[in-house]
């Protein structure tokens, strides 16, 4: 009877952990969306992300939710607008706030669904404790606060030796465990092994899981500046300097992950999302990636800010060697790993919508069909009907002269008019075509209305009715 009892176990068991893929979500850090050999990238070699698209799917229309850090995290781990959850721009180390513990992430609802749930690198929606990632549903966390230029090293990676010119709020960059700071990250050596370190702290993980269900998100640190490379890959890119030695570090990363997921016989039954929080950091040119022929990039809201490269495994059920080009945006994460792993949607309400039917090619039918590109507080920028993109009347960044090595280029602001563009024919927003077609421009005006009455927009003066508040650190 015994014996009979401990199969019986064993079987549900393993029937519970069928029943329960493992989810890895990889977020890089200011990855371009032509910075991998897939997507367009040109004298880097990215075996294991050429490897990854051959295996999965790759996404040609992927967008995330804001193009900057702070914001877009939020939307990729609530599934809503950053500007639901009362989330924007990017977080300085001394800001008073920080994204509402009561807001579900993807990490809490499949904590309630019986998952073991770790998060590894940076944080960036809240400065100091509690408002790290174990009061978010992660069981583990091993990582930054925010972005590794708030720092005395800055952007540049000069370290700045005079506390007095140290940038406001800028201390020397904590390395937190749970809830506790076990370290600081002061040089760019010890930057050097960011990567490595979460490297090697993933595969820990999910050796150490693998007998339950589980969810890692591993958010790097990089490639966002200032660039930092071990010696594994230091000068390995040649021509492309360290970018691409980053680039090909990081490729490494992704290898070592799938290649524990291998050896580990798990590779079957998890769904790998690889990702980017947002497009490149333009104005540092040799050291900063590439929109692959999009405009612009970083903190604007053209499609070179906002879309990005998006892969997805998961043997048997995503079609291998397969490319999706339907709209999906970083919000849209949630509500699939939702439906894929069988948890509950969070309780509040969402914006994004389960992709699964379109990821099992069950379905050919596109779940989206609207994105709203919000940017700064709440300014709504513009509105994706579709293949249409109408850009409403803002002040926006535009780079003038990309920057060489370490050092920034040049910036400046402009007055950006009303257009209408046929992201099919032009995914470059190079021709404005409202003229052509009045009739879309006042159905995209009609749905930048219905948004702004939920959400709200700083431009027109509207305040949203579906706003929830943010944390407020005291």
């Amino acid at each position: 009877m015994l014996l009979i009892c401990l199969f019986a176990t064993i079987g549900i068991a393993k029937a519970q952990r069928k029943d329960k893929p493992n989810v890895i979500l990889i977020v890089m850090d200011d990855m371009g969306y032509g910075d991998t050999e897939p997507y367009g990238m040109t004298g880097i070699a990215t075996p294991h992300f050429n490897l990854l698209a051959k295996q999965g799917m790759r996404f040609t229309h992927y967008n995330v939710a804001e193009p900057i850090c702070t914001a877009s995290r939020a939307g990729i781990l609530t599934g809503c607008y950053p500007k639901r959850v009362g989330m924007s721009g990017a977080l300085a180390p001394n800001s008073k706030m920080a994204l509402n513990p009561d807001e579900q992430t993807i990490a809490s609802i499949l904590k309630d669904n019986g998952y073991t749930t770790g998060m590894l690198g940076k944080w960036h929606l809240g400065g100091k404790p509690p408002y790290w990632p174990l009061h978010y549903g992660f069981d583990s966390y091993f990582g930054l606060p925010y972005s590794h230029d708030m720092s005395p090293m800055g952007s540049t990676g000069h370290r700045v030796v005079n506390p007095k010119n140290m940038g406001p709020g800028h201390p020397f960059l904590p390395l937190i465990e749970g809830d506790k700071i076990v370290d600081s990250i002061s040089t760019m050596e010890q930057a050097s092994q960011l990567t490595t370190m979460m490297t090697d702290k993933a595969t820990a993980f999910i050796k150490q899981n693998k007998s339950k269900p589980f969810f890692l998100y591993l958010a790097h640190p990089l490639p966002h500046v200032p660039l930092a490379v071990s010696s594994k890959f230091k000068g390995k890119s040649g021509d492309m300097g360290i970018f691409g030695d980053v680039i090909m570090e990081l490729d490494w990363s992704l290898g070592q992950i799938m290649e524990t997921l291998d050896k580990e016989k798990l590779a079957d039954n998890t769904l790998l999302i690889v990702t980017s929080d947002n497009g490149p950091w333009l104005t540092f040119g040799s050291n900063a990636g590439s929109p692959g022929g999009f405009r612009e990039g970083k903190m604007t809201t053209y499609d070179g800010g906002t879309r990005v490269p998006c892969y997805m495994r998961w043997p048997g059920k995503i079609e291998a060697g397969s490319v999706n080009s339907k709209l999906m945006v970083s919000i849209d994460l949630l509500p699939t790993i939702a439906a894929a792993t069988g948890s509950q949607l969070p309780r509040k309400k969402i914006d994004g919508i389960n992709f699964l039917p379109l990821l099992e090619n069950k379905t050919q039918v596109p779940p989206r069909e609207v994105f709203y590109y919000y940017y700064n507080r709440d300014d709504l920028q513009a509105v994706r009907y579709k293949n249409w993109k109408l850009v409403l009347p803002h002040k926006s960044l535009t780079n003038t002269m990309p920057g060489k090595g370490d050092m920034a280029g040049k910036t400046a602001m402009i007055d950006v008019p009303l257009a209408l563009f046929d992201l099919a024919h032009d995914p470059g927003e190079r021709y404005d075509v409202q003229e052509n077609y009045p009739e879309m421009v006042a159905k995209i005006q009609a749905l930048a209305q219905k948004a702004r009455e939920d959400l709200g927009d700083d431009l027109t003066g509207v305040k949203g009715s579906g706003v929830r508040p943010s944390a407020q650190i005291r």
